[in-house]
C-alpha cells in the first residue's frame, strides 16, 4: 500500500509491502506528520515555535516535543563544532535542520510499532527504510543531480533499518549558512547527501555538514555509522570510503 500527500511544504510517501497493512496505520503516520507542522513550522502564525519566537511561550514552558527538539538541537551544535546552530541571523529559532528527520524516524517507530516488516517513508527525498522492498530486494534510492534534478547520478540501496537525507541548494536555494560565518554564501557545494543508522541522524549531520561547506565530507567520514557523498560546484563528486557498499550504479 502506497500513499502521498502534501504536508510540510512537501511530498510525502509511505509505502508499506506488509500485506496486513490498514489505510488507518498510514493515516496515522500523516496525521502525525500534520502534527509535527502544527507544531514546528515557522511560516505559521499559530505554531508553537512562532510563540516561542514571538516570546508568547516563555522558556521552561515549552511542551515536551518541543523540549526534546531543543534539547537535541542543542547537543546536534556541540557535535558539529557549531556549524549547527538554529538561532538564525535574525535572532529567531528554526529547529527545521532537524525537525524534518526527527519526524519521519518517529513515524517510522510508529509503523514498527504496528509490527511492519518492510516499509520506506519519503518525505522531500530524505528517507527512512525498513526491511526489503515488494521484489524482496533492498530498496533502491535515486540521489538527484543537483544540476539537473530530472535525473539521478547515483542508485543506492538501502537494506533494513537506514536513512538518507541530502542537503543542497538545488531546490530550494541559499537556505543553509555558516554559523560562523552567515553573511558569506555557500557555493563551492551544491549537494550532500548522508547514509547513516537512521533518517533523523543523516538529516541532522547532512545539514551541519553543508554549512562546513568542501570541509563537510571530510567531518562525514569521521561519523561512525555514516557515509557521505558530496557534489562540488564544479560537478565533481567526492564521496567517503564506505559509500561504494550502498552504490549500484555510477555516473
Amino acid at each position: 500500500m502506497k500513499h502521498t500527500q502534501i504536508l510540510m511544504g512537501m511530498t510525502i510517501t509511505v509505502e508499506v509491502i506488509d500485506p496486513s497493512v490498514t489505510t488507518d496505520a498510514i493515516g496515522d503516520v500523516f496525521d502525525y506528520f500534520r502534527y509535527v507542522d502544527e507544531k514546528f513550522s515557522t511560516y505559521k502564525d499559530t505554531s508553537e515555535i512562532t510563540r516561542i519566537n514571538e516570546g508568547e511561550i516563555p522558556a521552561g514552558d515549552e511542551s515536551d516535543d518541543m523540549k526534546t527538539v531543543l534539547s537535541l538541537c542543542e547537543s546536534t551544535k556541540h557535535l558539529t563544532n557549531g556549524y549547527f546552530d538554529i538561532r538564525t541571523p535574525a535572532n529567531t529559532l528554526d529547529p527545521s535542520g532537524l525537525v524534518k528527520g526527527w519526524a519521519i524516524w518517529n513515524a517510522a517507530k510508529l509503523l514498527k510499532k504496528r509490527g511492519y516488516q518492510n516499509f520506506y517513508i519519503d518525505a522531500g527525498g530524505d528517507i527512512q527504510t525498513y526491511g526489503m522492498n515488494a521484489d524482496g530486494q533492498p530498496w533502491r534510492i535515486g540521489i538527484r543531480n543537483p544540476f539537473n534534478i530530472g535525473e539521478n547520478v547515483k542508485i543506492v540501496t538501502l537494506a533494513g533499518d537506514r536513512g538518507m537525507a541530502t542537503s543542497g541548494i538545488y531546490a530550494r536555494g541559499q537556505h543553509i549558512y555558516n554559523p560562523h560565518d552567515p553573511v558569506s554564501r555557500i557555493d563551492d557545494i551544491v549537494s550532500l547527501t548522508v547514509i547513516g543508522p537512521n533518517v533523523f541522524e543523516a538529516d541532522r549531520f547532512a545539514t551541519a555538514a553543508f554549512a562546513m561547506g568542501r570541509n563537510g565530507i571530510a567531518f562525514i567520514e569521521k561519523l561512525e555509522g555514516c557515509e557521505g557523498y558530496m557534489i562540488d560546484s564544479n560537478g565533481i563528486a567526492i564521496f567517503t570510503p564506505g559509500f561504494e557498499q550502498y552504490s549500484t550504479v555510477y555516473a
